[in-house]
Order: structure tokens, then C-alpha cells, then sequence
């Protein structure tokens, strides 16, 4: 699994490059009109290309690892397996702040929805209700039934306005029609659909709190590997994986041809379009305020409140992002990654140009930077515990220490989606507090 390393210094020398306006020269060459149009968009874009090409990658290893298992299927493959899909999590993980600012991932309306088909849904969709996937073992210590994987013919998820699907054969089109069928958590692709087949449940229906499915504070789930052998569904659960991670890959091409540098939305986001295309251009007003207004809310509402708080205020460990795998630890990380990433334009140590930080008077950046370094603090000790000692799903829990940490890391986050509206002032927008606050987030 690829280990990146989170900077623990207040400020990096990156970050004072940035600070003093002397940022490196991006390794990409800009026109003159976008130098003098948009050198800020400009590096998001290159930068958002150079990510999600990563994470399309990682994701065709997933696939190849899955493939590989799939015709011999041992515990070294099945591990292979479980290592690529781990490590496809790093880069996907850093994506997820190009989310909520009308971008390619999850846009809702207009030419870039119609042209992309907001795929977030399908790729990364969380939670899901797994019972709807394969079985899990209840409360009273039986196998559930009545799920894709065993339900061989026509299966209906259930909920508001289903409809029922064919699942004779576990297919890309079935598992794809299946998504959100009914209702938000009828979750049937992506990411921790996969995930919950290669490692199976990590929780005790019973009780939130109560650890008798998979004991122990390092123990994730453990699926046996004659679920995928002997088992009499066996082969359903291996096209499963196949036609998910297919999926995902496929869905990544999607997503990534639009940051790449023929594609029509960095063209748009560059306001570069010319001909019957030029009134997709985006203004730099416009996609300034839809980029930091959603940062805002990806790193208050979606990662600090839903993602963090949730479960640690239940507390419940089906509430944690990756709870399957026990690897929510990573989730924080890179997602809060890439949320540092698109703040300095820099990426894998690489600088893109000029940053949304850069704009920012001097008091506003140390203020910033203090409360990153904070937050960087509290997430390595996080990752570093989770790595060592116990998983997250421990470290929520009321009677142990690190909870308070972990509730602190929230509010620190929260605190940090309230400075985009300084941030958004410094770079020509304006912005509230409701503007970086999504207005459905759980209450807590």
C-alpha cells in the first residue's frame, strides 16, 4: 500500500514559497492569456488532471488485481486484491475535493451534468446498506439472505419507488441500475461496494459498540476465502467484483477526460472554448466561487461533520467512512490531502502556479497555516495509532481518550471551512458562512 508522508511542520517550505508570492513556475506551459486570465484555474485544472489520472490508474490495478484473483483465487490473491483496492484509495481519496463546485464528479445540471453524468453516486456512494450486497451475520448470530449476490432472477432493493432489477447474471448494466434504486443507501458500486465483498462486515448489528463479528482493535473484516471458493455463490461474488471495478474504471475515463487537456471542462474552466462551444466558457468569478465555495463544504459539512462527527458522536463504527477495511484513517488523510493540495496548487511535492492561499493578506495565511498545522497534528496521530495500536472504530469510542482528539480535529475542520469565505474575499469573491455550510448536514 502506497504510504505518503503527512508534513507535521507549521509551515513547509512549499507553504512559504507560497507566502512570499515566489511560488515555483508550474512544469506546464500557459499562454498568455491564461496567465493573465486565470493562472489560479489554471493550476486546478492541471493539477485535478494529474490527480484523477492517478487515481484512474490505481483503479485499472484494482481491476487487473481483482482479474488475477479471480482465476486463481488464494489468500495471496485475495490479499493482492485487498492491497490494490487500499491503494487505489490514496488517490481517489485526494480527489474528492474537486466535489461540490458544479465540476465533472458531481455536477446536477447544465452542460457538464448532461456531459458527464455526475458519476460521483456511482463511484464512491457511502454508506450502503450491505445487506442488499451479500449477506452479514445478524443479530442473533444467523446469515441474512435476500441480497444480489444469492438472489439468482429478478431482485427489487426495496424502499421508495423501487424497481425491481435482473440479476441472473451480475453484470456492469445490473449493479449500475441497482445504485440508489430505491433509496440513497441501496448502494450497489464503487468503491466500498468492492470493498465490503473482499472483507465482509466489521460490525455487530446488536450493538454499535459491542465487538463480536471480528474482535480485536486491529481486526478488520475477515471474510473467508471460501466465500469465494466453495461457497455456493461463489462465482456470483466474483463477477461482482469484476463488474464493479469495470465500472470504476470506466466511470474514471469518464471523469478524467474532462480534466484532460483536450477535454471540454478544463477548456471551459480556462475559458478557452472557441466556435459553437464558446458559450460553455466559465467565468473566472463564476468557477472561483463554485471551487471555494465547495471546498468549504467538503472540509466543514462533508469530511468534519458527516464523515467525522457522525460517527464519533454516535458513536458507531458503521458510521466511519471505510468501515469495512478499518481504513478510515486514510480516508481522513487524503481527504483532508487534497483539500491542502487545491488550497497551495501543489501535488505529490509539485507546485502548479500560483494558489488560492497566495492571495491571501499575510495575517489571514498565518492564521490559516497555524490551523492546518493543528489538523495535521491530530490526523497523523490518527493515522499512527490506527497503524499501531487500534482502528478508528476503537478510537471513537466514549471511554477512550483519543475521542476527544478526534472531536477536536472536527471543530479545527469546521473552523477551517468557515476561513474559505476570508479566503474567497482575498481572491475577488464573496462568500458567507452559509455559502461553505451545507445546509442538509446532520445537525451535531
Amino acid at each position: 500500500m502506497m504510504k505518503s508522508k503527512l508534513l507535521l511542520s507549521s509551515i513547509s517550505v512549499t507553504a512559504m514559497l507560497l507566502i512570499s508570492g515566489c511560488y515555483a513556475s508550474s512544469e506546464h506551459n500557459m499562454s498568455k492569456m491564461e496567465m493573465k486570465t486565470a493562472p489560479v484555474l489554471y493550476a486546478y485544472a492541471n493539477l485535478a488532471k494529474d490527480n484523477y489520472s492517478d487515481a484512474l490508474n490505481d483503479a485499472k490495478l484494482l481491476q487487473a488485481a481483482i482479474e488475477s484473483f479471480s482465476k486463481n483465487p488464494t489468500e495471496a490473491t485475495l490479499k493482492a486484491a485487498k492491497n490494490a483496492w487500499l491503494n487505489s484509495r490514496e488517490s481517489y481519496g485526494q480527489t474528492e475535493i474537486f466535489r461540490l463546485s458544479n465540476g465533472p464528479i458531481d455536477a446536477e445540471e447544465g452542460w457538464v451534468a448532461d456531459t458527464y453524468g455526475s458519476l460521483e453516486g456511482q463511484i464512491n456512494a457511502w454508506p450502503l446498506d450491505e445487506n442488499m450486497i451479500d449477506y452479514t451475520i445478524d443479530a442473533d448470530g444467523k446469515k441474512t439472505s435476500g441480497n444480489i449476490i444469492d438472489t439468482v432472477g429478478v431482485f427489487n432493493p426495496g424502499g421508495e419507488d423501487s424497481s425491481a432489477i435482473d440479476v441472473s447474471k451480475i453484470t456492469v448494466d445490473s449493479i449500475t441500475s441497482l445504485n440508489e434504486n430505491g433509496g440513497e443507501a441501496n448502494v450497489s458500486t464503487g468503491y466500498h461496494a468492492i470493498e465490503f465483498i473482499l472483507w465482509g462486515q466489521d460490525q455487530d448489528y446488536s450493538n454499535f459498540v459491542k465487538d463480536s463479528i471480528t474482535n480485536g482493535p486491529l481486526t478488520a473484516g475477515q471474510r473467508p476465502l471460501s466465500d469465494f471458493t466453495s461457497d455456493k455463490n461463489a462465482q456470483r461474488r466474483m463477477d461482482y467484483l469484476k463488474a464493479a471495478s469495470a465500472k470504476i474504471v470506466s466511470d474514471l475515463e469518464t471523469v478524467y477526460s474532462a480534466w484532460d487537456s483536450n477535454g471540454i471542462y478544463q477548456k471551459a474552466l480556462k475559458n478557452s472554448l472557441t466556435g459553437k462551444d464558446a458559450d460553455k466558457n466559465i467565468s473566472k468569478e463564476v468557477a472561483l466561487k463554485q471551487i471555494i465555495a465547495g471546498m468549504g463544504v467538503f472540509i466543514k459539512s462533508e469530511l468534519a461533520n458527516e464523515r467525522i462527527a457522525v460517527a464519533v458522536l454516535t458513536p458507531s463504527e458503521e458510521d466511519e467512512h471505510s468501515c469495512f477495511s478499518d481504513n478510515t484513517h486514510r480516508d481522513i488523510y487524503t481527504n483532508y490531502q487534497g483539500f491542502k493540495n487545491v488550497l497551495t496548487s501543489t501535488y505529490k511535492g509539485k507546485s502548479y502556479g500560483e494558489s488560492l492561499l497566495s492571495k491571501a493578506d499575510k495575517q489571514t495565511q498565518e492564521r490559516v497555516l497555524a490551523l492546518m498545522s493543528s489538523i495535521e497534528e491530530k490526523i497523523a496521530k490518527i493515522d499512527t495509532i490506527a497503524k499501531t495500536k487500534e482502528h478508528f472504530d476503537y478510537q471513537i469510542q466514549p471511554d477512550n481518550p483519543q475521542a476527544k482528539v478526534i472531536v477536536k480535529l472536527k471543530n479545527q475542520m469546521r473552523k477551517l471551512g468557515d476561513e474559505m469565505v476570508n479566503i474567497a474575499t482575498a481572491n475577488g469573491i464573496s462568500l458567507s458562512t452559509d455559502d461553505v455550510t451545507d445546509p442538509e448536514e446532520t445537525k451535531l
